[in-house]
């Protein structure tokens, strides 16, 4: 086994102490030969962290087959030093990959001591709002504005290092070692994603609601802890939305007529035509039967005229349709709606949402 050690510079992009104490951290990433620790090889194990002083770079790599062990009793004897580790998707690959090879191995290494923080994962809920076609890394380098260019990818390495078994060239070795330091070294230039997780898990504080325009919408400012690096924009009725920084603007196209409320058990209602709404049978015993008729789901309502914000889930009630069929729930707009802070911040997120299955 051949370990690397030695200072490293990294970007200040993200401020760690959201996710713990400097000295707390280790990032890590996993070079192999293959997707199962059962069947292919761990021969690179990297890690950067913060002794206090500055980042430094530690590498283990497997100059032969049997150096497996040894890199996997190393990396596990230093991560002791540290409560959190820090990954890109190694819950789901990284971790249980080592697991396997360490049973494979005969080696009784765990992971149950440490945090794992999976930038994977935490930001997984929100791809389809931040409009990600996907979650590899690249894809997310390049919402970000990051332009990192890999000179080979992980699969083309398998071979290049199965050639440095063979012969120990120093050129195939530098390249092995570069990759997994490369990586590590780009890490940090993802981070700022995490600004997206930290903002959607915290509260939005309605700051401005007005009314405006002839043909009228809501417009609403919201302010929020934690500010994002990437602009964020959806604007398709009723809906334009802005996140920008830490200020999340909408504009709510508002529904000024006549909308309809669905009494959901139609069965005990009757249907007046001529009035074009329903009653309860208790009254409408009273009401000459050619008058009447029993109510179906699509005729078991009351009609209401007004001014009507529209709303994306259950939050207000009673909630009004254009007609029984109608996508949009809609409540009869007063400032006072949005008068408690919770509520403000459950409309908001509704908003979020929508845009996230909209862009879907």
């Amino acid at each position: 086994m051949i370990t690397i050690k030695h200072p490293v510079d990294l970007p200040d992009t993200y401020p760690l102490e959201r996710i713990g104490a400097l000295k707390e951290l280790l990032f890590f990433d996993i070079e192999t030969t293959g997707f199962s620790g059962d069947t292919s090889q761990l021969y690179l194990i990297g890690c950067t962290y913060h002794d206090g002083f500055g980042w430094k770079l530690i590498q283990w790599f497997a100059d032969t087959r049997e150096s497996e062990a040894q890199l996997l009793e190393s990396f596990f004897t230093f991560m002791k030093r540290f409560r959190i580790l820090v990954h890109f998707n190694g819950d789901g690959f990284d971790i249980p990959y080592l697991l396997k090879c360490c049973r494979r191995l005969g080696l009784n290494y765990n992971f149950d001591s440490i945090i794992s923080l999976d930038i994977y994962k935490k930001i997984k809920p929100y791809r389809k709002l931040l409009g990600l076609e996907n979650m590899k890394q690249k894809s997310i380098e390049q919402f970000l504005g990051v332009s990192r260019e890999d000179k080979c990818s992980g699969g083309e390495l398998i071979q290049v290092y199965r050639d440095y078994l063979m012969s120990h060239e120093s050129f195939l070795y530098d390249l092995l070692i570069l990759h997994n330091e490369d990586d590590l070294k780009g890490m940090p230039s993802i981070l700022p994603i995490l600004n997206y997780a930290d903002m959607l898990e915290s509260p939005f504080t309605l700051t401005s609601q007005e009314v405006c325009g002839s043909w009228p919408f809501l417009n609403l400012t919201w302010q929020n802890p934690y500010s994002i690096p990437v602009p964020l924009e959806y604007d398709s009725a009723p809906v334009s939305m802005e996140l920008h920084r830490d200020t999340l603007t909408c504009n709510i196209s508002l529904y000024q007529g006549e909308l309809k409320f669905f009494y959901p058990n139609y069965k005990d209602y009757y249907y007046l035509p001529m009035e074009d709404t329903a009653i309860h049978k208790s009254v409408g015993e009273y009401v000459d039967k050619d008058a009447r008729k029993k109510a179906t789901a699509r005729t078991c309502y009351t009609k209401k005229c007004g001014l009507f914000l529209p709303q994306f889930g259950p939050l207000w009630s009673p909630a009004l349709k254009e007609d029984y069929k109608g996508l949009l729930d809609y409540v009869e707009y007063s400032p006072d709606l949005l008068a408690g802070p919770e509520t403000a911040d459950s409309y908001a997120r509704q908003i979020l949402d929508y845009v996230s299955r909209k862009r879907d």
